[in-house]
């Protein structure tokens, strides 16, 4: 692959309210400096839904070399607050390449589950329903027939907001079912999880994204820390628990460890993705701030085993391997770079 890299948390903002509480800058600028010089990443996708945060650690990333893929990441907006969120970050993006760097601006991730608009439903919980639980099969056929028409009205208008403030290279971080019109994008961007119902065919799923033409990007790809996450594919998350403002609380049962499966996981998918002639991957993702390891005590509060993070964000103190850090490297860490340096 040409681009190794990795999702860098910001913070996704979602009511007004912000998931990552800790932004320190000398902080995102030594987790950057790690990203680069110990993972071996060439590539960080830097998401969020703050732009002041997005411009900061993206301007820290090139700064240090890293090819940054600009990626504001909107939470239950709808279609024009997403658009003034591109303008916005588009602007800022720019201002960075326009120092040197190489910058790709992704307009976004899933819009028609996390956002509104696309698909009926006020809640991701209310829009994931009915395609998960539809009991009317002709219902089900209705609602994904009519999403890419939707979904790719909306994304032709976002690249035109978009290039109107940007000069580089735009993808979309898509899901399958919203069929992606890729004509006025630059790369083919799509998040891709292998779950156990498609493992068989997973890899030719990967060539058939390739074989389009245009440069693919797997722009989240990854699992959690517990034993069968790998199985679960893109839910491996659904195991948590949340208060009704959305802060995570409490895993859902008793799960064990596994950290050598996640590692395991990266490794066969990587492998996947360079065999197939993926330009640039992006594991989702290097750490996962409200999700914090709890280790010793109830074990439905250690809610970093559902943590596709590839270190463990500790609840207090700082790690052994980096002391000056919040938190600890997973076995996956190691992994990722081993597959990276070589």
């Amino acid at each position: 692959m040409r681009a190794k890299g990795i999702s860098y948390d910001t913070g996704f903002v979602r009511d007004g309210e912000i998931s990552r509480d800790r932004f320190d800058p000398d902080a995102v600028r030594r987790e950057l400096t790690i990203i680069r010089d110990d993972l071996h990443c060439s590539a960080v996708r830097v998401i969020g839904g703050d732009p002041e945060r997005l411009e900061l650690a993206s301007a820290y990333a090139a700064g240090l070399g890293l090819e940054v893929w600009f990626s504001p990441y909107p939470l239950e907006l709808t279609p024009e607050e997403t658009l003034s969120l591109f303008a916005d970050c588009a602007e800022r993006a720019e201002r960075i390449r326009l120092r040197g760097a190489e910058v790709v601006f992704v307009a976004g991730a899933e819009l028609s589950l996390m956002n509104k608009g696309f698909l009926p439903g006020d809640t991701l919980d209310d829009r994931l329903g009915p395609l998960l639980h539809q009991r009317d099969p002709d219902r089900l056929r209705e609602l994904i027939g009519e999403l890419p028409a939707r979904v790719n009205d909306f994304l032709g208008r976002a690249v035109a907001v978009v290039r109107e403030r940007f000069g580089g290279r735009i993808t979309y971080a898509a899901i399958p079912l919203e069929r992606v019109d890729w004509a006025p994008f630059d790369i083919v961007g799509v998040d891709l999880y292998r779950s156990a119902e498609i493992a068989d065919r997973f890899g030719e799923g990967v060539r058939a994204l390739v074989a389009q033409g245009k440069p693919v990007a797997i722009t989240e790809f990854g699992t959690a820390a517990y034993r069968g996450a790998g199985d679960r594919g893109g839910r491996c998350m659904e195991i948590v628990e949340y208060a009704e403002d959305g802060v995570p609380i409490r895993l859902d049962g008793v799960y064990e460890r596994d950290e050598a499966g996640q590692a395991a996981y990266l490794r066969e998918l990587l492998e996947t993705f360079d065999a197939a002639g993926v330009d640039s991957a992006f594991v989702f993702l290097f750490a996962l701030g409200n999700f914090p390891h709890r280790p010793g005590g109830d074990p439905t509060a250690d809610l970093d085993l559902a943590s596709p993070g590839i270190v463990k964000v500790l609840d207090r103190g700082h790690g052994d391997t980096y002391p000056d850090m919040l938190w600890e490297p997973k076995a996956a860490f190691t992994a990722l770079a081993e597959c990276y340096r070589g």
